[in-house]
C-alpha cells in the first residue's frame, strides 16, 4: 500500500507540474509565436482562422466565405465567443488557452483510465493461461499512468496547447471514444467517435477497433492460446476446480471466440443517433449560408481535395504543388486509398488487440492525412505508452527518439531559411517532412513487429508449459 500511495502521489505531482508549465508558457504567446508555425497550426486547427470564421458569422456572412475557415460550426459556436477582441485590439485567447489545457488534462485522465482497463483485462488473461510472471510489476508505474504522463509531458502536446491548436479537442474526442469502448460504454464511445469524425474526418476508420473492443473486449493474447489451455483443462479436469470467477468466465467466452453483438448494436444505434443530432445542429447553424451541402463542401471536401497547399509537416502539399492538374484526381484517390487499403489486413492480423490496432490506424492516418500537425504526433505517442510493457523489446527505439528530436529542431530551421532568409528553398523544408514520414513508417513497422513477437513468445511459453504438463 505504501508503494501504491507513493506512486499515486508521484503521478498527481507530475500532472500538476504539467498544468503549471502550460500556464507559465501561456504568458509568453507573442514571444514564442507558436500559433503561426505550420507544424502547429493547419487550415483545420488554427485558432486564428476560427476567429476569422466567427467574425464572418457575426457579420451575417457565411463562416466559410473565402478560404479561411474550414472547421466545424459547432467548434465555431463553442470557441468563437472566446476569441473576441479587447479594446486594445489584440485578441484575448486566455480563455481558449484554458480550454486547451483542460482538454489535455482530461485526455490524459481518459488515457490513464483506459490503460487501467487494458492492464486488468490483460493480467486476467495471463493469469488464466498460467503466465502470471509476465504481467506488469505492480510496484512500477502502471502503463495507464505512464501513458498519461507521456501525453502530458510530451513536448509536442505542450507546443500544440501553447500554440492554440484545436487539435487538443480532436484528441480528446478520440481518447474519449477509445475509453468508452474499453469500458464498454456504447453511448460514450459513439459520441467520441462521431465528434472526432465530425471535426477531422480521418478518425472514422477507428470504427473498426471500437467495434472489436466492444465485441471481444480489451486487448488479449491470441485466442488460439485460450483454445489450447481449454483443451488441456478438459483433458485434465478435476473436481477441485468447480467454481469460476467472473474474470475466468469472460476468458472462457473469449476462448469460444464469442463476439458480443449487443454492445455493438447499441453502439451503432447511438452512432446513428449522435450523427443525426449533430447534423441537425449544423444544419440549423448554416441554414442561411448554403445549408449542409456548403458545410460538407467546405469541410470534408476541403480535406479530401487538398485545396490549400500551404507548407506543413506532411508530404501531400509538396506533391500536389508539383503534380500536373490532369493527374490530380488520380493521385487524390491513390493517397486517400492507401489509408483504406491498410485497414482490412491490419484488422485481420491484430483483431485480438483492438486498442493497439487503433494506435496503428492513428499513426497511419497521421502520416497520410491532408493537413497533419504535431497534435497528431502527441496523440499517438501518448497512446504508445499504453503498450510500453509489450513493446519493451522494440528495435530502433533510440533511432526513432533521435529522429523525432532531429526533425523537431530542423523543421523550424529549414522553414526559416526558406521563407524568411531566402537562402534555401522548398526542398529544404520538404526534406524534413519526408524524414518525419519515414520515422512514422518505421514506428508502425517496428511496433507491429514487436507486438507480434510478444505474441509468439507467449505461444512458445504456453506450448512449453503444456508439454511439461503432458509429460
Amino acid at each position: 500500500m505504501t508503494v501504491k500511495k507513493k506512486n499515486v502521489q508521484w503521478f498527481w505531482t507530475w500532472v500538476t507540474g504539467s498544468v503549471i508549465l502550460r500556464l507559465i508558457l501561456l504568458y509568453f504567446p507573442q514571444n514564442l509565436n507558436l500559433s503561426s508555425r505550420p507544424e502547429v497550426s493547419t487550415p483545420l486547427t488554427s485558432l486564428r482562422r476560427l476567429a476569422e470564421g466567427y467574425w464572418l458569422k457575426q457579420s451575417s456572412m457565411s463562416p466559410y466565405t473565402g478560404s479561411m475557415y474550414h472547421g466545424s460550426p459547432l467548434l465555431l459556436t463553442l470557441l468563437g465567443p472566446l476569441t473576441v477582441t479587447r479594446i486594445e485590439g489584440q485578441p484575448d485567447h486566455l480563455l481558449c488557452s484554458l480550454v486547451f489545457v483542460i482538454a489535455d488534462v482530461v485526455s490524459a485522465m481518459f488515457i490513464c483510465a483506459a490503460g487501467e482497463k487494458l492492464q486488468v483485462a490483460y493480467g486476467s488473461s495471463l493469469q488464466f493461461l498460467g503466465l502470471c510472471n509476465l504481467s506488469e510489476n505492480s510496484e512500477l508505474l502502471p502503463s495507464g499512468r505512464f501513458a498519461a504522463l507521456v501525453y502530458l509531458w510530451n513536448p509536442f502536446t505542450i507546443v500544440a496547447c501553447v500554440g492554440l491548436s484545436t487539435s487538443a479537442i480532436e484528441n480528446l474526442m478520440v481518447v474519449l471514444s477509445l475509453y468508452g469502448a474499453c469500458a464498454r460504454l456504447a453511448p460514450l464511445a459513439a459520441f467520441g467517435l462521431v465528434m472526432a469524425t465530425h471535426l477531422s474526418l480521418y478518425p472514422a476508420i477507428l470504427i473498426i477497433p471500437v467495434i472489436l473492443l466492444l465485441g471481444y473486449g480489451p486487448d488479449a493474447p491470441p485466442r488460439k492460446l485460450f483454445c489450447q489451455k481449454k483443451n488441456l483443462e478438459v483433458g485434465n479436469s478435476t473436481s477441485s476446480d468447480r467454481s469460476c470467477s467472473e474474470e475466468e468466465v469472460k476468458n472462457r467466452l473469449r476462448v469460444q471466440n464469442v463476439f458480443s453483438w449487443r454492445p455493438v448494436v447499441l453502439f451503432l444505434f447511438w452512432t446513428l443517433l449522435w450523427s443525426s443530432y449533430i447534423l441537425v445542429l449544423c444544419g440549423i447553424y448554416v441554414q442561411q449560408h448554403g445549408g449542409l451541402r456548403e458545410l460538407f463542401k467546405s469541410t470534408y471536401g476541403f480535406i479530401l481535395t487538398i485545396q490549400d497547399l500551404s507548407p506543413n509537416i506532411g508530404v501531400l502539399w509538396y506533391f500536389f504543388a508539383e503534380v500536373f492538374d490532369f493527374f490530380r484526381n488520380f493521385f487524390l484517390i491513390v493517397f486517400h486509398g492507401n489509408i483504406l487499403l491498410m485497414i482490412a489486413p491490419l484488422a485481420l492480423r491484430l483483431n485480438h488487440r483492438p486498442c493497439f490496432l487503433a494506435f496503428v490506424y492513428i499513426v497511419i492516418s497521421s502520416m497520410l492525412k491532408s493537413y497533419p500537425s504535431v497534435g497528431d504526433l502527441a496523440l499517438y505517442l501518448g497512446l504508445l505508452g499504453l503498450f510500453a510493457f509489450e513493446l519493451k523489446d522494440m528495435q530502433f527505439s533510440f533511432f526513432l527518439f533521435a529522429g523525432y528530436v532531429g526533425v523537431s529542431f530542423l523543421s523550424p530551421v529549414m522553414h526559416n531559411l526558406w521563407i524568411w532568409r531566402g537562402t534555401g528553398n522548398a526542398n529544404f523544408y520538404f526534406a524534413t517532412a519526408i524524414t518525419y514520414a519515414c520515422l512514422q513508417i518505421i514506428l508502425v513497422v517496428e511496433s507491429v513487429s514487436a507486438m507480434l513477437n510478444h505474441d509468439r513468445m507467449l505461444t512458445k511459453l504456453l506450448s512449453a508449459q503444456l508439454e511439461n504438463v503432458k509429460s
